[in-house]
């Protein structure tokens, strides 16, 4: 239900960004039943070939905005961070958000937490993969194919006291592509899924 009220915000003529993972997958179906005039970017090979096997039309991230983008969460806190990246295709999943007018997130009723807890998806260089890892201390390789970029996926298992702390201190290890914590500042809007019906949570 969450993923149909999303795609009732696609209008004709929009470009639009596709996420990647199991709730996406319900996006996908719903979205080809309006039958739109859309010009839409996969954040995943899966989720792209499965948009054109239904009739909607998906091209080459070319463009430096989208009107909206549409992704799933892992994890959903009450301040509004999320955790993201399960699929293993995080860094185009924050770059496609990045570049959307809006970015709306669905989920179920299972991913809103009070705080967030690990583990966090990381995407790392294959290169130093070893230095990497030792200066994270708190981190696990995943068995899982590379990245769509052929990056190395992993989880950090460390605490999560502060997301904010985290995510700079992520962002400045070297070895670290990207990780799967976003901002509240990103996220327009939640859609949650829960029984019959949808709550609208608003962020900006």
């Amino acid at each position: 239900m969450a993923a149909e009220a999303a795609a009732a915000l696609v209008e004709s003529g929009m470009r639009v960004g596709l996420g990647t993972g199991s709730t996406v997958a319900y996006l996908v179906p719903a979205l080809a039943e309006r039958h739109l005039d859309l010009r839409c970017v996969a954040t995943s090979p899966h989720t792209e070939a499965s948009a054109r096997a239904l009739g909607i039309a998906v091209g080459p991230f070319t463009v430096d905005r989208l009107d909206l983008a549409i992704d799933g969460a892992d994890q959903v806190s009450s301040e509004g961070w999320l955790v993201k990246g399960g699929g293993a295709a995080l860094t185009r999943e924050k770059l496609v958000a990045v570049t959307a007018d809006r970015f709306v997130v669905i989920a179920d009723s299972s991913k809103p937490v009070e705080t967030l807890h690990p583990p966090v998806p990381l995407e790392l260089l294959a290169f130093g993969l070893e230095s990497t890892l030792a200066r994270l201390k708190h981190a696990r390789l995943r068995d899982v194919p590379p990245s769509p970029d052929g990056g190395v996926i992993a989880d950090y298992t460390g605490p999560i006291d502060r997301p904010a702390d985290l995510a700079a201190w992520l962002e400045a290890t070297p070895g670290v592509v990207e990780h799967g914590l976003f901002p509240p500042e990103l996220v327009t809007t939640v859609l949650i899924g829960r029984g019959n019906s949808v709550e609208a949570i608003e962020m900006g």
